[in-house]
């Protein structure tokens, strides 16, 4: 208990000795910002000041609509959910530490169809190529990234971006993460680097995005703790006097011999795009401008590489594997996809009028697949149709049909039928939403086929078909949304336990795919934010109720809460001082096998709860700096010691965080 009083101890101290030494350094700035400003206006010097209005971005998906841009975010809002296993909004189970294998904790149905991988637990912290920002600054912008220093988790990125012209900009990024975690064996690193670059034509008809993207996830694995003291069902051993490195882990390789999974994935994607007919300008000769074409024809070109690869070398003393005498394991699974899509969009609008549109978009998409896995290879192919129908009636309704439809190769019949419906009540009243879709979508390759050391199966399923009824209402005005979503699920395919009623250990932790019969699910979100002066509290309950809770996994209710103070000091630094808990009910915690890679329903069916779990934190910006400091899960020194959200893994203990970001655009 001593050590954890220690560690929020030193967080208020730190946080106060940084408050008293801000407040001391802006008054002496401030009065320096005045003299140097009085002294350029005695000299009377010319200058032009760029902030961040002209420094902005376009992506993709906003491409795909028309030319515009929005500028960079500058404030510090949630800059302190670096970690993307703990984003209030999107929470996840994991194995205890930074970049280690993770789920989605609340349901969350997967809308893509066609070919897939199967491979998800590394997939939040990859650079995706859809996700890339494409600048056009009048200056150059960089920003500088980094959180951790001399903790744990060391994350930094870098980011530069330049207008060669006023037509084209280049840029780049870089990202390196080193972990250490909280148990033997649990370091996790990453490199990730993008490239990327915009050109548009003078006459502002062409349009070329092209960027590539490089991952390697390397995030080492220790099979679990063997003390059962620690992963028992409701016991969990006070660490006070021990160090969790002390803790005897299944796998203990080291150096040459230390087990992995990594995941290599490389990309290269080409946009080019081509405006016909008439150009409608917004915001003409602004930062904001926005050009909406009539006719567009584009062609995306992308090829992109992966790897998933699992390695260890020694003996499997302490049961993390299913029964074997295979000491090295080298299980690799490679996949090359070549894609490209031809698409063809009208829009049909009033002359200088964007009240009232009609668009139509149509698409070609043909993806080549090469896969091999440690035994044997495959080539595929599939050719997708595409279309989306939409119409905006005034500035109050849109309503908006897609169709995706694979009609010749491996996965043909998959298909994705969806239509929304916004409708805009007014500024007090709020927004509401409707939406449904229907799926039918091919067994990722994991359930079908899998010819790893200690998992091989061949097996052939039936297509998943998602049926799904969506309402949601959205009031900034009173800060509230709420979304009430229905899924009725067929063929839901999933990893269990194969059964084993004798408990023969010779089948104990081996897995293999299921199918379920109908399942029904009711999801329902409500967030609702209040603020009282400089005080706000913003909250956020989660309600699922399935029918099928031994198969989904998933917690029943989920909530998370933040409670902050919001103020500006000196009118220069604009901070926030809050706390935040959150909780789930207990639901059957899933075990994790290692060199697959999969989460699975094992037979013991333990059921975990988070507890109350709080983080305390500060948040701040000054001019183009952010910056935060926590102390999470700061309840430890009294309740719970410890808690799980996966079997056998620790979740990670009471740490301290301390992060800074800095934006360049001058």
């Amino acid at each position: 208990m001593n050590r954890y009083l220690k560690q929020l101890l030193f967080f208020f101290v730190f946080f106060l000795c940084g408050a008293t030494y801000v407040s001391a350094q802006v008054e002496d700035e401030f009065s320096s910002a005045l003299d140097s400003a009085r002294a350029k206006e005695d000299n009377k010097k010319d200058s032009v000041v760029f902030t961040a209005k002209y420094v902005r971005y376009t992506t993709l998906a906003m491409m795909k609509q028309a030319t515009r841009t929005v500028q960079i975010d500058t404030s510090h809002v949630n800059f302190q959910y670096y970690n993307k296993q703990n984003l209030p909004w999107d929470p996840s189970i994991n194995l205890g530490s930074y970049g280690l294998a993770t789920r989605d904790l609340l349901f969350k149905p997967n809308k893509t169809i066609g070919f897939q991988s199967g491979f998800h637990a590394m997939e939040r912290y990859l650079v995706h190529p859809d996700s890339i920002q494409y600048f056009r600054a009048r200056a150059r912008y960089s920003e500088l990234y980094a959180v951790g220093f001399f903790f744990d988790d060391q994350v930094f990125r870098a980011r530069l971006a330049q207008n060669i012209t006023p037509q084209w900009n280049i840029g780049a990024e870089y990202h390196a993460t080193n972990t250490d975690g909280y148990y033997y064996n649990q370091d996790y690193n990453d490199r990730k680097a993008a490239v990327f670059t915009w050109y548009e034509s003078k006459d502002n008809r062409y349009n070329l995005l092209l960027n590539g993207t490089f991952n390697m996830l390397n995030a080492a694995e220790n099979g679990s703790v063997v003390d059962r003291d620690i992963y028992g069902q409701d016991v969990f051993k006070d660490t006070s006097s021990t160090s969790n490195m002390g803790y005897l882990t299944r796998l203990r390789g080291q150096n040459a011999n230390r087990p992995y999974n990594k995941w290599k994935d490389n990309g290269l994607f080409l946009r080019q795009s081509y405006f016909l007919g008439r150009l409608d300008t917004v915001n003409k000769g602004t930062p904001e401008m926005e050009i909406h074409p009539t006719n567009v024809v584009a062609h995306n070109s992308s090829i992109r590489q992966r790897k998933f690869i699992f390695f260890k070398n020694e003996v499997d003393a302490e049961g993390a594997f299913p029964t074997g005498s295979a000491e090295l394991v080298d299980d690799t699974t490679s996949i090359t996809t070549i894609s490209n899509e031809f698409t063809y969009s009208f829009y049909l609008r009033g002359k200088g009028v964007f009240k009232n549109e009609a668009k139509l978009d149509l698409a070609f998409q043909n993806d080549l697949i090469w896969y091999a896995d440690s035994l044997s290879s495959d080539f595929y192919q599939n050719s997708m149709l595409k279309g989306t129908l939409g119409y905006k009636f005034s500035d109050r309704i849109d309503v908006q049909a897609n169709v995706q439809q694979i009609v010749v190769g491996r996965n043909a019949g998959d298909f994705l039928y969806e239509a929304n419906a916004d409708v805009q009540l007014g500024k007090n009243v709020g927004k509401i939403s409707f939406g449904a879709y229907s799926q039918n979508k091919s067994p990722e390759m994991v359930f079908e086929r899998m010819n790893y050391t200690y998992h091989q199966w061949n097996s052939s399923w039936e297509k998943i078909k998602t049926q799904n009824l969506n309402f949601s209402y959205q009031n900034r005005k009173i800060g509230f949304s709420g979304r009430v979503d229905y899924f009725l699920m067929d063929k839901y395919l999933y990893f269990k336990e194969v059964d084993n009623p004798d408990n023969d250990e010779l089948l104990l932790r081996q897995i293999t795919p299921a199918q379920s019969g109908s399942l029904n699910l009711l999801k329902v979100s409500v967030g609702q934010s209040f603020r009282l002066g400089r005080f706000h509290l913003d909250n956020l309950v989660v309600y699922q109720k399935t029918d099928a809770e031994a198969i989904l996994a998933t917690p029943e209710i989920y909530t998370w809460h933040s409670l902050y103070y919001a103020n500006k000091l000196y009118n220069v630094m604009d901070f926030r001082l809050g706390m935040d808990v959150r909780f789930n009910t207990p639901f059957r915690s899933p075990s994790y096998a290692i060199n697959a890679g999969q989460f699975y329903n094992d037979n013991v069916g333990i059921e975990y709860s988070t507890y109350p779990i709080g983080d305390l934190w500060f948040t701040g910006n000054i001019d183009r700096v952010n910056l935060f400091v926590s102390y999470n899960f700061f309840n430890q020194f009294a309740y719970p010691k410890g808690y799980y959200t996966v079997r056998r893994y620790p979740m990670n203990d009471a740490n301290f965080r301390l992060g800074v970001s800095w934006k360049f655009y001058d």
